[in-house]
Order: C-alpha cells, then structure tokens, then sequence
C-alpha cells in the first residue's frame, strides 16, 4: 500500500515519456476544464512527450473533439484521443466478439440522441422497438438528468426474456457533471449482468483500452508511461494492470464521498481505505491536476 500524495505532475513528469489522461473528472467537469488542467497539459507535452485522452466517451472520438472544443479544449492541446465509443464501433466493425456471433445487424440502443455514430457506414441499422432488435447497443440513460438505472428495469426483463447480448460503450457506474453525479451506461449494464444478462464493455478498465493508447503514442515500455485518472475502478484498476504508474485525481468521482472541496488532497487514511475497497494501489494522488 505504497503511495506518494503530491502537489503537482512538475516533479514527476520529468520521469515518463508518454501520458495517459482521463476526461471527465481530470481534464474537465462536464461544463469547463478543470484549473490547472490546460496549462498541465502544455506542461506535459512541452518536452515532445506525446500526450493521449482516454476517455469512456460512448461516441467515437471526432464527437469528443468538438464538444472538447467547444469547451475551450483545442485540438492542439493534445496529441492523441481514445474513446470506449471508438472501441465499441471497431468490435461491430470486425465482428470478431463470440456474443455477437448469430445476433445479426439489427440494435436498439438504450442512450441519450447525443450518443450517436457508433454503426456510421457499418452494416448495422437502429431499430426503435426491442422486439425487433438482435442486441443492444447501452451508451447511457435517454435522460441522464432525472433518470437511473430502475427506470430500464422492464426493458432489460424483456431484453433478457429475448437472450439479448448488450455490448455497453461506457463501463463508468456514474460520473460528475459540475457537482452533480450523473448515472452512466456501465449502471444499466450492472443492472442487467445482476438480472442474467450477457454484457460486453469496452472502455477502461479493459486491456484493449491501453494497448491502444500505447500504440498510438508508440511506447510499448509501460514503465515509460503515467496515467492519470480519477477513478479507483476505471482508471487505476486498468492502469495497475497494464503495469504502468499512475496518478488518482482526487477531486473527480471520489472527492463527494472523501468531502472534498476546491481541488483539496484527500487524506492518506481515505486513501488507505480506497486501497482496501478496490485492491489496486495508484503510484501518486493530488487533488485537481495541476502542475
């Protein structure tokens, strides 16, 4: 149970060639970047390190540019960018995933209009009744502001009664929207895994997530590596994994349940705890990213 609570990346940066960095809850909040956060991230590449955003995004990542851009996260602000949504399209794209052997090319999909693209120019089509649909497409909740995963209860019993597979474009249980906590697609996936369901996720805390973020920065050395995320579930699980250091952001998805406010440090006994909840120790924790 070694960690290290620290300042900011200035110190450690240094010791790493490439960067891994969750979206929600490192680099933003839903509605703006976080303090520190672009200015971090200039930090990180000034030395030619290349930098990739790793995001459980259910939309392929030309949707995550332009609402990032949107947000005042420029293009140039990094190098790479990654997505659940990308993976979840590429396994409809090569078909190669046994729960979807025989479910055909017809889904619904539980999630909100902005979550679209994922079966552009594939041979899938979109079906609006369930009864007419081979598997399910989860990207999230149709309305993620007053809607949770019951509200999908009698859905999924149907979708179960027709031994539908789910394939689920992002494995985050809930995620924070300004300081409100938002149910996210891997919620209903839980709910249907737990009612006997078969759910395919992609996304982190999954190899696939981080073999691809290393291929695109062209660094196969995971020591070389440092991840940043703040999420004990997602991103420090997948981190620890895929046998690279790793930094847990503790004013994300953890600061309501550590009373955490302005970008403070949670305290070495909250993370201790985390520790034992979860069973994967993070290399560093900080409270917002900041340099």
């Amino acid at each position: 149970m070694t960690f290290k609570i620290i300042p900011g990346l200035a110190d450690i940066a240094r010791h790493y060639d490439g960067f891994i960095l969750d979206l929600w809850g490192v680099v933003h909040n839903g509605h703006a970047p976080y303090p520190g956060a672009l200015e971090s991230m200039a930090k990180l590449r000034e030395n030619g390190a290349p930098l990739i955003l790793l995001s459980n995004a259910p939309r392929t990542h030309n949707y995550v540019v332009d609402f990032l851009t949107q947000m005042g996260i420029e293009r140039t602000c990094y190098d790479h960018i990654l997505t659940s949504g990308d993976l979840t399209r590429e396994a409809l794209e090569n078909r190669q995933y046994a729960l979807l052997q025989g479910a055909g090319t017809r889904f619904y999909q539980i999630g909100a209009v902005r979550d679209k693209g994922l079966e552009k120019d594939l041979d899938y089509a979109r079906v609006s009744s369930i009864d007419e649909a081979g598997f399910i497409i989860c990207t999230g909740l149709v309305n993620d502001e007053v809607e949770t995963p019951e509200d999908y209860r009698t859905l999924l019993q149907e979708a179960l009664r027709r031994n539908l597979p789910m394939l689920c474009a992002n494995p985050d249980l809930t995620v924070m929207r300004g300081t409100n906590t938002i149910y996210c697609a891997g919620s209903i996936a839980a709910l249907y895994e737990q009612l006997g369901g078969r759910v395919l996720l992609f996304g982190k805390p999954y190899p696939e997530a981080y073999q691809g973020s290393m291929g695109k920065l062209g660094i196969m050395d995971p020591s070389r590596i440092l991840a940043v995320g703040d999420s004990m579930r997602t991103d420090i699980k997948g981190a620890v994994a895929a046998g690279l250091d790793s930094v847990l952001i503790g004013g994300g998805i953890h600061a309501e349940e550590w009373g955490l406010t302005d970008g403070a440090a949670p305290a070495n006994s909250q993370v201790e705890q985390i520790i034992k909840l979860y069973g994967v120790t993070p290399t560093y924790v900080m409270g917002h990213m900041c340099w």
